[in-house]
């Protein structure tokens, strides 16, 4: 059985806190898992929410802030350790290809699996085709930072009643489906286009209209939302968005479910990053994360 969810391993900021460790997310999209912002600590938290080494297909850096990268190197080590039985390959931002090679080479160890560099220049897809498209937009940091969006291809759904009204049925439908066209009976005629999902990861930036390319139309958005509004200054000072831009962003884009991450260690009630994306206008399913939490993509319309 497929399974699509995104596991939170990690939620703060620039500094940990008892209860929320430094950044780490993984995507687990069907048989395929994506390690995004592996910050210090991550090798640990996959172990608490029982992630393996085994599960990760990619990993994707945002930037090379400390506390999105500084754990890629246990994790790289874990992944040989472990033995991997498939390549990985590791997306980051180029101009940051000092950083990610003093990781990779952190310390003295056996390397034991294929990891593919594959450095990101500027927009545009990384991977195209079945079973996802990843793609990459400019964010606006102090470092050069990318979001990653993974969009399925839309499919096809079947409907039954209009494929009886036709006659068609059994190894038919398959061809029917292959070919387009079945005895003067089209495929529009008997299905409906089937919309693939949609789900960005969007970390440290200022608003700027990669976030808006990234968020639109998103089934599941995962954004950090630093600061709260009142520190809207701030959070504009240092490249961070607030949990209200959040919110109007995700509202704009027409996105089903929010994710809100990386919050600020200044603010001791989580519930009010909720607020303020509502009061924002945001009426979709809505989660301000927790470390080890686990959150499903929205179910097909």
């Amino acid at each position: 059985m497929s399974v699509r969810e995104f596991v939170v391993l990690g939620t703060a900021s620039q500094v940990p806190t008892r209860h929320r460790n430094h950044n780490g997310y993984l995507l687990r999209w069907d048989g395929e898992g994506i390690l995004f912002d592996p910050g210090e600590g991550t090798q640990r938290q996959m172990l608490r929410a029982g992630v393996a080494a085994h599960d990760i297909n990619r990993i994707c850096i945002t930037h090379f802030h400390g506390d999105h990268s500084l754990g890629l190197a246990g994790v790289i080590q874990r992944i040989n350790l472990d033995r991997v039985p498939h390549p990985v390959t590791a997306h980051y931002p180029a101009s940051g290809q000092k950083f990610f090679d003093r990781l990779r080479h952190a310390t003295a160890y056996r390397e034991t699996v294929a990891l593919r560099e594959e450095p990101v220049a500027g927009d545009g897809p990384l991977v195209q085709g079945d079973p996802y498209t990843l793609e990459a937009r400019l964010l606006s940091h102090p470092v050069e930072s990318f979001g990653y969006r993974l969009t399925e291809p839309d499919g096809r759904r079947m409907l039954p009643e209009l494929l009886a009204q036709h006659g068609i049925k059994g190894p038919d439908v398959a061809a029917l489906l292959r070919e387009g066209v079945l005895r003067g009976v089209t495929l529009d005629e008997v299905s409906e286009v089937r919309r693939g999902q949609r789900f960005a990861f969007v970390m440290d930036t200022r608003l700027c209209p990669g976030v808006d390319a990234l968020a639109e139309g998103c089934d599941l958005l995962v954004i950090e939302s630093t600061f709260l509004d009142e520190d809207e200054q701030l959070a504009r000072d240092h490249g961070h968005l607030t949990a209200g831009q959040a919110g109007r962003v995700a509202r704009d884009a027409g996105v089903r479910h929010l994710v809100l991450t990386h919050f600020s260690q200044r603010y001791p009630d989580p519930a009010q990053f909720a607020r303020q994306a509502r009061a924002a206008g945001f009426e979709g399913g809505l989660t301000v994360a927790e470390d080890l939490a686990r959150i499903p993509l929205p179910k097909r319309r």
